[in-house]
């Protein structure tokens, strides 16, 4: 069932919509050879160190694009979320003719000013590299939030952080995912 917006769509644009909802998993081949860069991620957000943070992202993101065969984008790590009206940004995806693709990831909450949590900045790191592969990789013309949009955005992350053993938790149980704007 498309999002509320769609209605407001052109037919050109509901056409890039339904073709990015049917798409709904990413295979990130080796996966598991990503394990330590996710790991360090971690504790770099651990050590409330910005350029370590942005150095274990830019490392994992540079990951996932060579294993998918695609080129490496620029990823930068900024200290607190800008926030209006009460909402909070917490990555941004910038793709402009003649620029440099990249990505803008915030650390700190803006309210409180605390480290984001591991989980929530994983996710948001890989909601920003969604739309860099709906562009490079799937070649949508456009990357809209479809529900296929989020279900390939968790799929990288269960392969990424994979569930321990039987017990249907995650490595990290500390948070929910971030709420979608």
């Amino acid at each position: 069932m498309p999002f509320a917006y769609y209605d407001r769509l052109s037919l050109r644009n509901k056409a890039i919509y339904r073709r990015s909802d049917e798409i709904t998993r990413i295979d990130l081949p080796h996966s598991e050879l990503l394990h330590p860069l996710v790991g360090a991620l971690r504790d770099a957000l651990e050590s409330d160190d910005r350029r370590a943070v942005e150095r274990a992202a830019s490392l994992l993101a540079r990951g996932i694009l060579k294993a998918l065969g695609l080129p490496p984008i620029s990823v930068r790590v900024l200290a607190v979320r800008p926030s209006s009206s009460g909402e909070e940004l917490h990555g941004l995806y910038t793709r402009e003719e003649g620029e440099p693709t990249r990505i803008q990831l915030w650390m700190r909450t803006a309210r409180h000013r605390r480290v984001v949590a591991f989980r929530t900045f994983l996710r948001t790191l890989l909601h920003e590299l969604g739309h860099h592969i709906d562009y490079d990789l799937l070649k949508l013309a456009d990357s809209f939030h479809t529900e296929g949009f989020f279900k390939r955005e968790s799929s990288l992350f269960k392969q990424l952080v994979p569930e321990q053993g039987g017990s249907g938790r995650a490595q990290d149980p500390e948070e929910s995912p971030p709420e979608r704007k």
